[in-house]
C-alpha cells in the first residue's frame, strides 16, 4: 500500500510538472507580450493564478485558511510567513487573489536573468534582493518601501530559506526594515502541513491539506529602525502562536 501511494504521488507529480511546464511555455510569453503591449501587469497575475491552481490541483493539494479577513484591500501591508516547502509561495499567491495587481514579492535578484520570468517580475513591480551586498540591499529595501507607500503590499519569508523541521529559523531583518520605513503594518502568517505536500530536497509533490492562518496586523506607526529587533520578536511570537493553534478545520 505504501509503495502504491508512492507511485501514485510520483505519477501525479510528473503530470503536474509536464502540464504546468507546457502551460508556462505556451501562455507565459503570450501573457508577457500582452502585458508589455498594454502596460497591464494584471494579465500576468491572472495567468500566474491559473497556473498555480493547476499546479496545486493535479497533485491533490487542498488549502484551508483562517483569518483571511486580515488580507485587506484598503491598506498596504507586509505579509510575513514561515517557510518549510516550495508549495507555500504558490499557495499564498492564490490566497492573495483580492490584492492583484498590487501584490509584490521580494525575490533573489539573480532570477532577473531567467527568460520570461525575469521580465514578468520587473513588469509586476517585484523587487530583487541582492544578498551579501549591503549597499544594493539597502537600495532594494528603500525601493520596496516606496512601493508600500504607493499602496502595494508584499509577501516575505523572513527565514530566507526553507526550514527542514517545524522549528522557525532566525528571521532576516530586511522585510521588517522595509515595513518600518514605510510605516506599514505587518500581518503574521502561519502555514502548517506544507512539508507533507513537498519536503525540502524532494521533487515529489504529494496530496495533502495545507492550513494557512492569518493573524491581526502588527502596527509599525511611530516606530523606527531602532525598533526592528522588538518588531521581529513580536511577529515571530505571533507566528508561533498561530502555528500552535494547529490545522484549520
Amino acid at each position: 500500500m505504501v509503495a502504491l501511494r508512492w507511485l501514485i504521488a510520483w505519477g501525479r507529480s510528473v503530470v503536474a510538472y509536464v502540464v504546468v511546464g507546457l502551460y508556462i511555455l505556451v501562455l507565459g510569453p503570450l501573457a508577457l507580450a500582452i502585458a508589455l503591449a498594454t502596460r497591464r501587469p494584471e494579465v500576468l497575475y491572472w495567468t500566474g493564478y491559473a497556473g498555480v491552481r493547476l499546479a496545486l490541483a493535479i497533485p491533490g493539494i487542498r488549502v484551508r485558511a483562517d483569518g483571511i479577513e486580515h488580507v485587506r484591500l484598503d491598506r498596504p501591508a507586509v505579509y510575513c510567513a514561515n517557510h518549510t516547502s516550495n508549495v507555500e509561495p504558490p499557495i499564498l499567491f492564490a490566497l492573495f487573489l483580492p490584492l492583484f495587481p498590487r501584490l509584490h514579492i521580494l525575490y533573489k535578484a539573480g532570477l532577473r536573468k531567467t527568460p520570461v520570468l525575469g521580465k514578468a517580475f520587473e513588469l509586476a513591480g517585484f523587487v530583487g534582493v541582492h544578498r551579501g551586498e549591503p549597499e544594493k540591499s539597502a537600495a532594494t529595501i528603500s525601493e520596496a518601501a516606496r512601493t508600500l507607500r504607493r499602496g502595494g503590499s508584499f509577501v516575505i519569508f523572513p527565514e530566507g530559506t526553507r526550514s527542514r523541521t517545524d522549528e522557525l529559523l532566525p528571521f532576516k531583518k530586511g522585510g521588517f526594515v522595509m515595513a518600518l520605513e514605510a510605516q506599514t503594518p505587518i500581518v503574521p502568517v502561519a502555514i502548517l502541513g506544507a512539508r507533507a505536500a513537498m519536503s525540502r530536497g524532494s521533487a515529489q509533490v504529494r496530496a495533502a491539506t495545507v492550513s494557512v492562518r492569518f493573524g491581526p496586523p502588527i502596527p509599525t506607526a511611530g516606530r523606527d529602525y531602532s525598533h526592528r529587533n522588538v518588531l521581529i520578536a513580536e511577529v515571530r511570537a505571533e507566528i508561533e502562536r498561530l502555528r500552535a493553534l494547529g490545522p484549520v478545520v
